[in-house]
């Protein structure tokens, strides 16, 4: 099969280990040799564009946010798919029956309409902080909202999603939601951004950890999943490598450059080398 020409990496609990703020290092070097190899590197995640993480010496060459919603590359836009305004009007309307503030997102900025510990919590995953502003409803009325944030549980999502007819519920977090366009998902902004390269999916790999990144493992020639990663990530990947706390990605420049896909997922099948 072809070697791989573009990588797509999940940000939290995938380049960057669960609780800090930047890559290791090792995570860093590694990224670089697979740009030296003129292999694409590709973030996707359900951060803002403003809540990237600096990656030292690296050139990331596109980035998926808001689960896929917002996609660009360098200041040029590759795809944008907002949250139909009346949804999120209903939205914003069902999690305040249930005493949830939430979070709306838009290009360039995030802002609430209040705050609660879940919400506080789940955004400093991302090193964001709430910020509740008395311009909420004007945004909601005059920008393109990609993603909705709050604090909630599983119990939860069907009253939130109560005449709800184009969005849906994404998470990796069992105390919080990405509410996202129906037809959203990582797996749609791959196949845009593979579009775009005007490459094919056999020549992708990706990784991953929760279960918002399923559909961009299916998107992929090869999805890995972290070795920190869901059980139901686990089950569906094609690969699962070490996890992100012990620098698994380091590995993905032995495994991913070059040689046959079937190569990489028997790589990352086997157990990894220690890595003292």
């Amino acid at each position: 099969m072809s070697d791989i020409k573009i990588a797509f990496f999940d940000i939290d609990g995938t380049l960057i280990d669960m609780g800090k703020q930047y890559p290791s290092e090792n995570t860093q070097r590694a990224l670089m040799k697979l740009k030296k190899k003129n292999i694409l590197i590709c973030l996707a995640t359900d951060r803002s564009p403003m809540a990237l993480p600096h990656l030292e010496g690296i050139c990331v060459d596109a980035v998926l946010t808001y689960n896929g919603s917002y996609c660009f590359e360098q200041q040029q836009m590759i795809f944008s798919n907002p949250i139909p305004r009346n949804d999120v009007k209903t939205i914003i309307e069902n999690a305040s029956s249930i005493s949830r503030p939430v979070m709306i997102a838009a290009k360039d900025k995030m802002v609430a309409n209040g705050k609660d510990a879940d919400l506080v919590e789940y955004t400093a995953f991302g090193g964001l902080e709430v910020v509740v502003s008395k311009d909420f409803e004007k945004l909601v009325e005059s920008e393109n909202i990609y993603q909705i944030m709050l604090g909630c549980r599983a119990e939860d999502y069907r009253h939130l999603m109560k005449n709800v007819q184009n969005a849906k519920i994404t998470a990796w977090w069992d105390r919080a939601v990405d509410i996202i366009p129906l037809s959203g998902g990582k797996g749609l902004g791959v196949r845009k951004v593979l579009e775009y390269y005007h490459l094919d999916s056999s020549k992708a790999i990706a990784f991953g950890d929760g279960n918002n990144d399923m559909d961009m493992l299916r998107a992929v020639g090869v999805g890995i999943a972290m070795g920190n990663a869901s059980e139901e990530l686990k089950q569906m990947a094609d690969g699962v490598c070490g996890s992100a706390a012990e620098d698994a990605l380091r590995w993905t420049v032995r495994v991913s450059v070059p040689g046959s896909m079937a190569a990489t997922v028997q790589a990352y099948s086997q157990p990894q080398p220690s890595l003292t």
